[in-house]
């Protein structure tokens, strides 16, 4: 059947053959060396299982039907076989499905005379449509009496009742089941395997026959129940302008929660444990300081890190006393940028990089194989699988209209008939796309926002631009955007978001409204020079002594701070306002704080001798220099921090004795890539390889294996020449197949043989092993120098030559 396949490939258009390849990129890493190598691999059991995963049930049901009506003395079937096994279906169907299967080579021949690649077999259940196997394979017994079709019926008929629940319940399928506790004399199990209904295994179970089952199917057909259509979604309908105004809100929201996430990381960044991630005491620590749940936290996080917006760097020596831990998690330089943008960007940012990323943080808080918690940032949150997931959730959302908002079982119900195998078992992980997208904002009220389509096109139009870049190097053809693009996710969401203000309400109360989300430069402002108490739509600041005095540590006068509020409050500043910048500044720079270990010293003496009693800074270890001053080996900022935690107001000075006033430096983590890798992207994204599968790049793959399939046809027909190899030994210019006769030869004689392959990293190689065995697509062979046993793919093996 490989040489059949190889000369359907040999026949296709090099646009058919790159067809192809664009719906299996897995096969062209490597690329391989001629057109049978590549029908090889196109049949293997990891090749076979990926291609699978991506069809819908009706797909693989008739898939099932191909595999059933296959005719023992050649394996093959045809349409119409199949269409008879199907006839309860739409025969259009069925044959798109046919189509389907037959442009990915999961099927290959004539509609006539229709071939099933070996890999089916092996990745697929045994009992293809739940049937079990023909009675002639399982018993002699059964196979007469399913020969007698009269009598086969009249036993079925006479089956007791309890006997024949248990027929009606194996031909639903699976058609297998065990003989424990029911294999006892009079029992309904004992009655069927005496009737010859039911074949006893040797693995200590029975079997229902598959002439049996399509009997007990023939009101439901042979295949059972069919799937062509997709089940229907009686979905609660939202008004569409409330659900973005929901997932506006909530956008928001996300944004400003992973901002006050990544500034307490700023504050106190985060041991990074030795087994990697962050310890469950400093994710409750930061969800804690941000106002979240722990989960939240997790989520926001874990996108912010995928977004390059943190990152690991070395950790400054700790206190005496305590251990420094290897690394901190941190903000990166990038994470300044990112504050000074608009919240619409922002939230682009974020929601890309939770949409790419290859991590799942439902699963953070869980607990691992060896039953230990898994923590954020851990290397065990990895799933290179989520991108995918998460685009799934999505794009059936998208399927809806605007402001349609399915429950969970609905959706989960349209994704296993969409990709069954993909699916089951991992319901708990597309439960969790749902919860992680009413966080972010990408749905609102349940129903999938504008956002949330606009950030699915952005995702999609990359690839098309990538596309037409590739096609058109030079750019004659695709000046830019089409204007035919709809509006990006930024653009939309700042539609949806109320303006930015530039101003503030100032109340008796000391208290301070902005009645919007404030611009960056106000923000930063506000971050200042006052306390936050609420955020929302209209957040709500507070003037306190305590935040006086921090805009006075960070380099503001209090002029500076009067024309402040007179510039951005549209109403009239508070008299109250006025004395407490007044009185704080006037208290402000009482202490002066200079290094040399450090010392203190103040014009005040009563004051510097209140600070010497002062218990509470005992941990400085200060000693009286002068009347004025004082001295401590504690650094300067340590003291200025206990000073102020104390309650007194120093301000530092330089050498000269000058005030030194400035915001003070933070530390920032270096620069790292986004870690926006498009795996699982809905498009010709090679998960595998990390290239791009571009049509100029398809094609000069194809031509490329066309030229090795040459050069192998030729080499077919002229005596075999062997060449040297990589200094390991001698590779042979042969065939796929010529390979495989060497390897056999072999096993057979127990011979050494050198055996020429492509490794990981594309580069070919060869090694003297002696082949132990030939099965599911690999070949084990013992390596006598190193006594080791070697297993090679063997799409990878390029050649074999006895030794």
């Amino acid at each position: 059947m490989t040489t059949m396949l190889v000369d359907q490939l040999r026949s296709l258009p090099d646009e058919a053959l790159a067809a192809l390849l664009r719906m299996r990129p897995d096969l062209v890493v490597p690329v391989p060396s001629d057109l049978a190598a590549l029908a090889l691999r196109a049949q293997s059991r990891m090749s076979i299982a990926r291609v699978l995963d991506g069809f819908d049930r009706f797909t693989l049901e008739i898939l099932d039907a191909a595999r059933l009506s296959r005719a023992a003395s050649d394996g093959t079937t045809s349409l119409e076989a199949i269409h008879t096994l199907a006839a309860g279906a739409d025969r259009a169907a069925v044959r798109a499905a046919v189509d389907r299967l037959r442009a990915r080579f999961v099927l290959y021949g004539p509609e006539n005379a229709l071939s099933v690649a070996t890999g089916v077999d092996e990745v697929s259940s045994p009992y293809p449509a739940g049937l079990g196997r023909p009675a002639a394979l399982l018993d002699a017994p059964a196979a007469e009496l399913v020969a007698d079709p009269a009598r086969l019926r009249r036993t079925v008929l006479a089956a007791p009742p309890q006997a024949r629940a248990v027929l009606d319940r194996l031909a639903a399928g699976p058609p297998v089941g065990t003989l424990a506790g029911g294999g006892e004399a009079g029992s309904p199990v004992r009655w069927l395997v005496d009737n010859a209904l039911l074949v006893a295994v040797p693995s200590g179970g029975f079997e229902l026959p598959r002439e049996v089952g399509l009997l007990l199917r023939r009101d439901t057909g042979p295949l059972g129940p069919l799937h062509p259509a997709p089940p229907a979604v009686d979905a609660t309908s939202r008004e569409p302008k409330a659900a973005d105004s929901a997932g506006a809100g909530q956008a928001m929201d996300a944004v400003r929660h992973a901002e006050s996430l990544l500034l307490a990381l700023e504050a106190e960044p985060a041991a990074v444990l030795r087994s990697g991630g962050l310890g469950v005491r400093e994710l409750r620590r930061l969800a804690r300081s941000a106002g979240v749940d722990e989960a939240t936290a997790a989520t926001l996080l874990e996108a912010a890190y995928a977004a390059g917006l943190t990152g690991e760097a070395e950790a400054h020596a700790a206190p005496v006393g305590r251990p420094a831990p290897e690394t901190q998690v941190l903000p990166t330089a990038r994470f300044d940028a990112w504050r000074a943008s608009s919240i619409a960007r922002r939230w682009t940012d974020l929601a890309t990089a939770w949409l790419t990323m290859t991590r799942q943080p439902g699963l953070v808080n869980q607990r691992d194989e060896r039953d230990r918690p898994i923590t954020v940032l851990a290397p065990e949150v990895e799933r290179s699988g989520a991108p995918a997931a998460r685009r799934a959730v999505l794009g059936i959302l998208a399927e809806q209209k605007p402001g349609i908002a399915p429950s969970a079982d609905e959706l989960l119900a349209r994704l296993d008939w969409a990709a069954p195998r993909r699916t089951r078992g991992r319901e708990s992980a597309y439960r969790e796309v749902l919860t992680e997208a009413a966080l972010l904002g990408v749905t609102g009220l349940g129903a999938l926002t504008a956002q949330g389509r606009a950030l699915l096109a952005d995702d999609a139009a990359e690839l098309g631009h990538d596309e037409r870049a590739a096609a058109d190097p030079l750019g004659t053809r695709t000046p830019g955007v089409s204007p035919d693009d709809p509006p990006s996710a930024v653009a939309v969401l700042d539609a949806l978001l109320p303006a930015p203000v530039d101003h503030f309400l100032l109340q008796a109360d000391l208290s301070v409204v902005v009645p919007g989300p404030p611009e960056p430069d106000l923000a930063a402002e506000l971050e200042v020079v006052a306390e936050p108490e609420s955020a929302g739509g209209a957040s709500v600041y507070r003037v306190t002594p305590e935040a006086v005095r921090h805009a006075l540590d960070t380099g503001f006068a209090a002029d500076d701070l009067h024309a402040l509020f007179r510039r951005r409050s549209r109403t009239p500043v508070p008299q109250a306002l006025t004395y407490l910048i007044d009185d704080v500044a006037r208290r402000h720079g009482g202490l002066r704080v200079g290094g040399a270990g450090s010392y203190l010293r103040s014009d005040d003496e009563a004051l510097v001798a209140e600070v010497l009693a002062d218990r509470r800074l005992a941990g400085l270890v200060l000693r009286r220099l002068a009347p004025t001053v004082l001295v401590t080996p504690m650094a300067s900022a340590r003291m200025l921090q206990e000073l102020r935690e104390a309650g007194y107001a120093p301000v530092p000075e330089d050498a000269t004795g000058a005030t030194v006033r400035g915001r003070a430096k933070v530390r920032r983590a270096p620069a790292r890539g986004t870690g926006l890798a498009r795996l699982g992207a809905a498009g010709p994204v090679d998960a595998i390889a990390g290239v791009q599968l571009t049509p100029p790049r398809l094609l000069g793959i194809v031509e490329q294996i066309r030229r090795g399939d040459a050069a192998a046809r030729t080499a077919r027909r002229a005596p075999a020449a062997v060449r040297p190899g990589n200094g390991s030994g001698p590779v042979a210019v042969q065939t796929h197949t010529q390979a495989l006769a060497v390897l056999q030869q072999a096993i057979r004689d127990k011979a050494l043989v050198w055996v020429g392959y492509v490794d990981a990293h594309g580069s070919t190689t060869s090694r003297l092993v002696r082949p132990v065995s030939i099965g599911a697509g690999y070949l084990r062979a013992e390596d006598e120098r190193t006594e080791m046993l070697h297993t090679f793919a063997l799409h990878r093996i390029t050649a074999a030559v006895l030794d």
